[in-house]
């Protein structure tokens, strides 16, 4: 799959500092711009284990694209990439996909379908996350998958190992949080720019 499309992007400094769109209520905003683990807080908003659907795993020899993440660029070839459906119960609450340096990648990812954040913090290992980048994005296959119309917030974070770039996490969340989250702007983005 072809990553999804970029409709608006929140300015990187924005990002970085944790301030994110005026518009995004707080729930939202621990969401997608706190360092916490998605793969957590879904299983605490749900009461269900998050469980990875594999979707694709291969050596991604072509050269980063328009929608792809600019730190993709920091990590150290060859690279491989990954892509998930992240369920909990019946319902697929998030799509990602992550690049990875190939040796890092047969490393620390043993198990293809477990969540990333369990793949890398076994042991105990110490990690950073820094989440890079916030937009809203669209895709045909993500509106199939997740039952609603686009646009979809998205983030995108690298994880750091020893003050260097482990891997780049792209993540897309499906609408059915704002049950849990309330409701969160994503069409009125669209229209101040």
């Amino acid at each position: 799959m072809n990553s999804p499309k970029k409709l608006w992007e929140a300015p990187t400094e924005t990002v970085l500092s944790g301030e994110g769109p005026q518009q995004l209520p707080g729930p939202w905003k621990l969401m997608l711009l706190g360092d916490g683990s998605p793969t957590r807080h879904l299983n605490l908003l749900t009461g269900h284990e998050v469980q990875v659907k594999l979707i694709a795993m291969q050596p991604d020899a072509s050269s980063p694209q328009d929608e792809t993440p600019v730190e993709v660029n920091e990590l150290q070839p060859p690279l491989l990439r990954r892509q998930v459906w992240l369920t909990c119960g019946a319902k697929t609450l998030a799509w990602a996909e992550s690049w990875w340096n190939l040796s890092e990648a047969n490393q620390h990812l043993h198990n293809k379908e477990q969540p990333i954040w369990k793949s890398l913090t076994q042991g105990r290992s110490e990690l950073f996350r820094e989440v890079d980048g916030l937009a809203l994005v669209n895709g045909d296959w993500l509106e199939s998958e997740f039952g609603r119309k686009g646009p979809f917030w998205s983030r995108h974070y690298r994880f750091f190992r020893k003050e260097r770039e482990l891997t780049v996490i792209r993540e897309v969340f499906s609408p059915e949080l704002e049950s849990w989250l309330g409701p969160a702007p994503r069409k009125a983005l669209l229209n101040i720019q």
